[in-house]
């Protein structure tokens, strides 16, 4: 059993277990899929909040079944090196945890039906499947978090579903434009979620979850991340060259400085906890790119 810090108050224990340092990744894609269908001359205000308020409930809805799941199989244990979990520290009852899932997952299938009836059967499709993998990340019988498919799914998720799928509900259509923006947007979400596991690199061995970079280890994962950082940056100068959008696009490359900082920081050696707040910084560097990016993108349409 997790040794029990300080008690919050019932709101703050929810605040903490909904893990808000994480939204950012949930706000970046919806913000660069946005940026897409302006700039080629498409905005509705309505399907926008929509999208924009089921990311984040979807996003919560994965925090807390990530926290119940981690508690639950013991991987949340003594030896922890994140901040403290709402199940692990009995601030919040297994059963008021999976009423509260009940709740989010609920109140975004609400709001994801008008989207539904926006945008047609493929996105009740991807929502569904949006829940699917929130739920399956670390819960269900084949958590595909514990065996090295985490970096997979949020690629796919935060990026292309997330980036492309919010275009789609602009547009009515695929945009090719929106796929290849999805790149950065996923690159910079995965990355959040490399800082995490190198951290956590001992621990999950011992619980027996198997992510990347435990079965490959500290310098396997810090390569990653270098890599994603290089897919991040380098896909807005493959747009320019490419010759269909404007210099603004750009933009991200102002967070240039910040992403060197935080590959510095994920090289230094120290206590794994030094990451903690590498994995703040890299959730504030992907909105930060994405909301340049999404100006850049959106530009063109606005002139």
């Amino acid at each position: 059993m997790t040794t029990v810090t300080a008690r919050p108050s019932r709101a703050r224990a929810w605040l903490l277990a909904s893990r808000p340092a994480t939204l950012p990744a949930a706000v970046g894609p919806v913000l660069v899929g946005l940026g897409v269908a302006v700039g080629l001359g498409a905005f509705e205000a309505l399907p926008a909040l929509g999208t924009l308020v089921v990311a984040l409930l979807l996003q919560v809805l994965s925090n807390l079944a990530n926290d119940l799941s981690d508690f639950r199989s013991g991987a949340d244990s003594d030896d922890r090196l994140g901040p403290p979990r709402a199940a692990a520290q009995g601030w919040l009852s297994q059963r008021e945890m999976v009423v509260g899932m009940a709740l989010v997952a609920g109140l975004a299938g609400l709001i994801g039906l008008y989207l539904v009836w926006v945008g047609g059967p493929i996105i009740l499709l991807l929502g569904a499947a949006a829940i699917v993998a929130a739920f399956a990340y670390t819960g269900g019988p084949w958590p595909y978090g514990y065996r090295g498919l985490g970096e997979v799914f949020v690629f796919v998720f935060f990026g292309l579903v997330a980036v492309a799928g919010s275009t789609y509900l602009q547009t009515l259509t695929w945009e090719p434009l929106a796929f290849i923006a999805a790149v950065p947007v996923g690159s910079l979400v995965t990355a959040i979620l490399v800082v995490n596991n190198l951290r956590d690199i001992d621990v999950d061995r011992r619980a027996g979850k198997l992510t990347l970079a435990a079965r490959r280890g500290p310098r396997f994962a810090m390569q990653e991340y270098d890599t994603l950082l290089l897919f991040a940056y380098a896909t807005p100068l493959g747009l320019l060259l490419a010759g269909d959008v404007s210099i603004a696009v750009l933009l991200p490359l102002a967070s240039a400085p910040l992403a060197l900082a935080l590959r510095r920081a994920v090289r230094a050696p120290g206590d794994p906890r030094r990451l903690n707040p590498v994995l703040r910084e890299t959730a504030r560097l992907s909105l930060i790119f994405a909301a340049l990016f999404a100006l850049g993108l959106a530009l063109p349409g606005l002139a």
